[in-house]
Protein backbone atom coordinates (compact mmCIF):
# COMPACT_ATOMS: atom_id res chain seq x y z
CA UNK A 1 0.00 0.00 0.00
CA UNK A 2 1.24 3.20 -1.30
CA UNK A 3 1.68 6.63 1.24
CA UNK A 4 -0.99 8.04 -1.36
CA UNK A 5 -3.49 4.97 -0.53
CA UNK A 6 -2.51 5.47 2.83
CA UNK A 7 -3.62 8.85 3.91
CA UNK A 8 -6.83 8.00 1.29
CA UNK A 9 -8.15 5.55 3.84
CA UNK A 10 -7.65 7.27 7.13
CA UNK A 11 -9.41 10.69 5.46
CA UNK A 12 -12.29 7.98 4.41
CA UNK A 13 -12.68 6.63 8.05
CA UNK A 14 -12.19 10.22 8.93
CA UNK A 15 -15.47 11.37 6.93
CA UNK A 16 -17.20 8.57 7.69
CA UNK A 17 -16.64 8.78 11.58
CA UNK A 18 -17.98 12.79 11.06
CA UNK A 19 -20.83 12.29 9.25
CA UNK A 20 -22.10 9.69 11.32
CA UNK A 21 -24.45 8.32 8.11
CA UNK A 22 -25.42 11.52 6.59
CA UNK A 23 -24.75 12.25 2.96
CA UNK A 24 -21.94 15.06 3.79
CA UNK A 25 -19.79 15.84 0.53
CA UNK A 26 -16.16 16.40 2.33
CA UNK A 27 -14.05 15.50 -0.58
CA UNK A 28 -16.34 18.16 -2.42
CA UNK A 29 -15.85 20.58 0.63
CA UNK A 30 -11.95 19.95 0.27
CA UNK A 31 -11.98 20.72 -3.30
CA UNK A 32 -14.09 24.19 -3.09
CA UNK A 33 -11.70 25.34 0.04
CA UNK A 34 -8.89 24.28 -2.43
CA UNK A 35 -10.22 26.73 -5.05
CA UNK A 36 -11.26 29.43 -2.66
CA UNK A 37 -7.27 29.05 -1.77
CA UNK A 38 -5.64 28.72 -5.33
CA UNK A 39 -8.20 31.78 -6.14
CA UNK A 40 -6.33 33.99 -3.26
CA UNK A 41 -2.70 32.56 -4.19
CA UNK A 42 -4.03 33.49 -8.05
CA UNK A 43 -4.91 36.85 -6.90
CA UNK A 44 -2.24 37.16 -4.50
CA UNK A 45 0.41 36.18 -7.15
CA UNK A 46 -1.20 38.59 -10.31
CA UNK A 47 -0.60 41.94 -7.67
CA UNK A 48 2.54 40.43 -7.07
CA UNK A 49 3.87 40.29 -10.47
CA UNK A 50 1.78 43.06 -11.91
CA UNK A 51 3.65 45.55 -9.82
CA UNK A 52 0.11 46.31 -7.69
CA UNK A 53 1.04 47.64 -4.06
CA UNK A 54 -1.54 46.26 -0.86
CA UNK A 55 -3.11 49.86 0.42
CA UNK A 56 -1.36 50.38 3.75
CA UNK A 57 -4.90 49.89 5.01
CA UNK A 58 -8.65 49.98 4.25
CA UNK A 59 -10.32 53.04 4.13
CA UNK A 60 -13.48 52.34 6.51
CA UNK A 61 -16.07 53.99 4.10
CA UNK A 62 -14.70 50.94 1.58
CA UNK A 63 -15.26 48.15 4.54
CA UNK A 64 -18.74 49.46 5.03
CA UNK A 65 -19.49 50.34 1.29
CA UNK A 66 -18.41 47.10 0.57
CA UNK A 67 -19.80 45.27 3.13
CA UNK A 68 -22.96 46.00 2.48
CA UNK A 69 -22.42 45.42 -1.09
CA UNK A 70 -21.09 41.78 -0.51
CA UNK A 71 -24.59 41.29 1.60
CA UNK A 72 -27.25 42.31 -1.60
CA UNK A 73 -24.97 40.91 -3.92
CA UNK A 74 -24.59 37.40 -2.27
CA UNK A 75 -28.41 37.57 -1.29
CA UNK A 76 -29.06 38.31 -4.73
CA UNK A 77 -27.18 35.29 -5.94
CA UNK A 78 -28.47 32.92 -3.42
CA UNK A 79 -31.84 34.32 -3.40
CA UNK A 80 -33.81 36.02 -5.76
CA UNK A 81 -36.24 34.67 -7.98
CA UNK A 82 -34.43 35.94 -11.08
CA UNK A 83 -31.31 34.15 -9.91
CA UNK A 84 -33.04 30.80 -10.08
CA UNK A 85 -31.77 29.97 -12.85
CA UNK A 86 -28.15 29.87 -11.37
CA UNK A 87 -28.84 27.88 -8.69
CA UNK A 88 -31.41 25.40 -10.77
CA UNK A 89 -28.91 22.62 -11.88
CA UNK A 90 -27.60 22.25 -7.99
CA UNK A 91 -31.32 22.85 -6.18
CA UNK A 92 -34.95 22.48 -6.12
CA UNK A 93 -37.60 24.57 -6.20
CA UNK A 94 -39.47 24.88 -2.41
CA UNK A 95 -41.54 27.66 -2.24
CA UNK A 96 -41.48 31.23 -1.98
CA UNK A 97 -39.22 32.92 0.97
CA UNK A 98 -39.94 36.48 1.97
CA UNK A 99 -40.13 39.99 -0.58
CA UNK A 100 -38.74 38.33 -4.01
CA UNK A 101 -36.84 35.25 -2.50
CA UNK A 102 -37.17 31.42 -3.05
CA UNK A 103 -36.66 28.72 -0.68
CA UNK A 104 -34.53 25.70 -2.53
CA UNK A 105 -33.23 22.25 -1.54
CA UNK A 106 -30.28 21.59 -2.79
CA UNK A 107 -29.97 18.32 -4.28
CA UNK A 108 -27.23 15.75 -5.64
CA UNK A 109 -24.26 14.28 -4.13
CA UNK A 110 -20.54 15.51 -4.11
CA UNK A 111 -19.35 18.27 -6.13
CA UNK A 112 -22.86 19.40 -7.17
CA UNK A 113 -24.41 19.29 -3.40
CA UNK A 114 -21.74 21.49 -2.14
CA UNK A 115 -22.00 23.83 -5.41
CA UNK A 116 -25.76 23.74 -4.40
CA UNK A 117 -24.89 24.33 -1.28
CA UNK A 118 -22.16 27.59 -1.80
CA UNK A 119 -25.20 28.96 -4.35
CA UNK A 120 -27.93 28.98 -2.00
CA UNK A 121 -26.00 30.28 1.73
CA UNK A 122 -25.95 34.13 1.45
CA UNK A 123 -22.91 33.47 3.97
CA UNK A 124 -20.93 31.05 2.48
CA UNK A 125 -20.90 33.15 -1.00
CA UNK A 126 -20.36 36.13 1.15
CA UNK A 127 -17.20 34.90 1.86
CA UNK A 128 -16.30 34.65 -2.28
CA UNK A 129 -17.97 37.97 -3.09
CA UNK A 130 -15.98 39.40 -0.31
CA UNK A 131 -12.40 38.52 -1.12
CA UNK A 132 -13.89 39.19 -5.07
CA UNK A 133 -14.48 42.60 -4.19
CA UNK A 134 -11.00 43.53 -2.19
CA UNK A 135 -9.12 41.77 -5.17
CA UNK A 136 -11.28 44.99 -7.30
CA UNK A 137 -10.03 47.29 -4.61
CA UNK A 138 -6.72 46.56 -5.76
CA UNK A 139 -6.83 45.85 -9.27
CA UNK A 140 -9.95 48.29 -10.55
CA UNK A 141 -10.38 50.38 -6.99
CA UNK A 142 -12.84 52.80 -9.27
CA UNK A 143 -14.54 50.36 -10.86
CA UNK A 144 -15.13 48.17 -7.97
CA UNK A 145 -16.71 50.68 -6.00
CA UNK A 146 -19.05 51.67 -8.26
CA UNK A 147 -20.31 48.28 -8.41
CA UNK A 148 -20.04 48.26 -4.88
CA UNK A 149 -22.55 51.30 -4.62
CA UNK A 150 -24.95 50.02 -6.84
CA UNK A 151 -24.86 46.88 -4.60
CA UNK A 152 -25.36 49.17 -1.89
CA UNK A 153 -27.94 51.18 -2.93
CA UNK A 154 -30.40 48.45 -4.17
CA UNK A 155 -29.67 47.52 -0.65
CA UNK A 156 -30.60 50.39 1.20
CA UNK A 157 -33.55 50.59 -1.07
CA UNK A 158 -34.59 47.49 -0.40
CA UNK A 159 -34.44 48.21 3.68
CA UNK A 160 -36.72 51.50 2.63
CA UNK A 161 -39.21 49.49 1.07
CA UNK A 162 -39.32 47.11 4.14
CA UNK A 163 -39.61 49.91 6.38
CA UNK A 164 -42.23 51.57 3.98
CA UNK A 165 -44.30 48.23 3.52
CA UNK A 166 -44.39 47.64 7.57
CA UNK A 167 -45.10 51.08 8.32
CA UNK A 168 -48.02 50.99 5.98
CA UNK A 169 -49.17 47.91 7.74
CA UNK A 170 -48.96 49.65 10.75
CA UNK A 171 -51.23 52.81 9.38
CA UNK A 172 -53.58 50.38 8.49
CA UNK A 173 -54.31 48.35 11.42
CA UNK A 174 -53.08 45.29 10.37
Amino acid sequence: MTAVDRIRNVARREADAYSAGADRPLGAYVGTMSVYAASVAALTAAGVLSGRRLPERVAPYDVVLLGVATHKLSRTITKETVTAPLRAPFTEFDGPQGQGELHEEVRGHGLRHTLGELLTCPFCLAQWIGTAMAGGLVFAPRQTRLIAATFATVAISDALQNVYAFLQRQAEGR
